[in-house]
């Protein structure tokens, strides 16, 4: 009797299990086999920086099994821009969204839209206002960066106490959190240690190395005296670059760039830079893939998720070991 009650369950179970595959309703082996689909929203495709981070997180997505979606706008660094593509991306409810927002404010709610529709969120690089319901925030030491980035600059003006000089600094938005950060960072340096240097002009670029050209070109004839640019992330510093050559300024002018974008590290062996400040982003893409699939998971790693990680910058220069420069050059 017995034996024959058991037969009639299991086919019960398999009929509830037909019937719930036929009104579209995942079963629970179905569910537990669904492949996770991990969204990366950023600014600008064409970044360099954003290239290698995609570097990062396929080869991360692979290794976990997850699929991995890559979206932003192709070259133009900016919300009105973001704001669309991640609108589109949620649309077709991912398992978990990377969003690098362009802007704080604008794209918080694309965060709470996520996280309101159950799809965790991991900030990357730059972040929104409200991290408390964010899986996680993963970047570099922007301020620590600004710093270092004066240091270098001080050291290539050979920056002398009791003497004037100015410099002008490149930045991709006036909000990106990064820049921010970097700018602060910079001019509290500057304050504490070189109270000689003054910041003259301050211009944006939306992540567009031709606009960072035409922007140090025109600092170059409206301060003829200038110093020393500080390009605040790599397509600044790729434009900036572009100018000095132009302008058979290299070596006159002192140039301190961000981001080891692979073409900036051949003009910082050929001294066009005067040093350059570099990030991990492959280690930060990796990181963001493992705290969601951790989260989404529920798997024992999703418990020792730190809920803000910053990642050491590297100062590379001429005198940079060639190994440094293969380790530290952004693979795209």
């Amino acid at each position: 009797m017995s034996v024959t009650r058991n037969r009639v369950a299991a086919g019960l179970a398999i009929v509830a299990a037909g019937s719930l595959a036929v009104f579209g309703i995942a079963t629970p082996a179905q569910a537990a086999s669904k492949k996770l689909t991990i969204a990366f929203v950023m600014g600008a495709e064409a970044d360099p920086f954003f290239k290698a981070m995609k570097v990062g997180a396929t080869a991360e997505a692979a290794a976990k099994g997850v699929n991995l979606v890559w979206q932003g706008n192709p070259s133009v660094y900016s919300p009105a821009t973001q704001i669309p593509v991640a609108d589109q991306v949620l649309a077709t409810k991912p398992s978990g969204l990377v969003l690098i927002p362009t802007d704080p404010t604008a794209l918080q709610p694309v965060a709470n839209q996520a996280i309101k529709a159950g799809i965790p969120v991991v900030n990357v690089d730059t972040h929104v206002n409200d991290l408390s319901k964010v899986t996680a925030f993963i970047t570099g030491d922007n301020a620590d960066g600004g710093a270092k980035a004066a240091d270098a600059i001080a050291a290539a003006i050979k920056y002398t106490a009791g003497q004037t000089y100015q410099v002008a600094v490149g930045l991709t938005s006036a909000t990106a959190t990064t820049n921010v950060a970097r700018l602060a960072g910079f001019k509290a340096e500057i304050a504490a240690k070189f109270p000689g240097i003054t910041v003259v002009d301050t211009e944006y670029s939306q992540s567009q190395p031709s606009v960072a050209d035409t922007n140090v070109s025109n600092w170059l004839t409206k301060y003829p005296n200038l110093n020393g640019i500080f390009a605040i992330d790599g397509t600044n510093a790729a434009g900036a670059a572009a100018a000095l050559q132009a302008k058979g300024l290299v070596g006159k002018v002192a140039l301190v760039g961000y981001d080891a974008y692979p073409a900036n590290v051949k003009l910082l062996q050929a001294g066009v830079f005067s040093a350059l400040i570099a990030q991990n982003p492959a280690a930060e893409a990796k990181l963001a893939i493992d705290d969601l699939v951790a989260t989404l998971t529920k798997s024992a790693a999703a418990k020792s998720i730190q809920h803000l990680v910053t990642i050491p910058n590297v100062v590379l220069t001429a005198a940079t070991s060639a190994a440094d420069f293969t380790k530290y050059t952004y693979v795209a």
